[in-house]
């Protein structure tokens, strides 16, 4: 086990804190809250590419399992709530919750650009710290974390429709005189192997909205379903 210096001890109890768990491999909680920019590309420090990686389909997995417990639905409808539940935005909200920007280990150019509280970097250290609570503490450790900090959105995404939020977006706009959604692609991001794409949806004399995805469709859909959120009460 590497050594881990009294400072980032002190670091790490106030995450452990948050957290409600406490790490046996201090080494492996500093991995996982070690950006790619940490040292401004110079450092070897190893950093939370492949917990994120791994956490990534740690995370598949129990919502998977969450879902075929208490959603009655079909395949389709237990798949868009999935990616509901798995899309790096609602990672970024969890590490919200648990305060994890405050802990991460980047560049001062990146603190400088915000990165503390950037969705892309508070979603992929989000995934890397479920990886790391997954090897430190098993697969009872995760589950824990993820009943506690997942359960507000899984309680919204239960209570949602479980159309397709395009569908029903169209069909809102349809219905109440507007004009049929125009999506355009804002950002895209990442390495070709690992893309994140930024999807602008607009709805001619109602709004827009953005949503971020792994792909053009999730990004679409997630764009969707942040319109229909603020959707005009009548």
């Amino acid at each position: 086990m590497a050594e881990v210096s009294p400072q980032m001890l002190k670091r790490l109890a106030g995450l452990e804190k948050d957290i409600d768990y406490p790490f046996k491999d201090k080494a492996l909680a500093v991995k996982a809250l070690t950006h790619s920019s940490y040292g401004d590309g110079r450092s070897k420090t190893p950093n939370n590419e492949r917990l994120e990686f791994l956490g990534d389909r740690v995370l598949g997995l129990l919502t998977a399992d969450k879902l075929f417990a208490f959603d009655n639905g079909d395949e389709g409808s237990m798949a868009r709530r999935l990616n509901a539940l798995v899309r790096k935005e609602t990672c970024a909200r969890v590490a919200r919750r648990v305060n994890l920007g405050a802990y991460l280990l980047i560049s001062p150019s990146e603190v400088r650009q915000g990165g503390r509280d950037k969705t892309s970097i508070l979603g992929d250290a989000c995934e890397a710290l479920l990886a790391a609570i997954y090897l430190d503490g098993g697969l009872g450790a995760v589950q824990a974390f993820f009943d506690q900090f997942w359960r507000e959105d899984i309680d919204n995404v239960m209570s949602k429709s479980t159309k397709d939020p395009k569908t029903d977006l169209q069909e809102k706009a349809s219905a109440d005189g507007f004009g049929l959604p125009e999506y355009l692609v804002i950002e895209r991001s990442g390495p070709d192997h690992r893309p994140l794409f930024v999807i602008e949806v607009d709805v001619p004399g109602l709004g827009k909205a953005k949503g971020t995805g792994k792909s053009k469709k999730d990004a679409e859909r997630y764009a969707a379903m942040h319109l229909l959120e603020n959707w005009p009460k009548k």
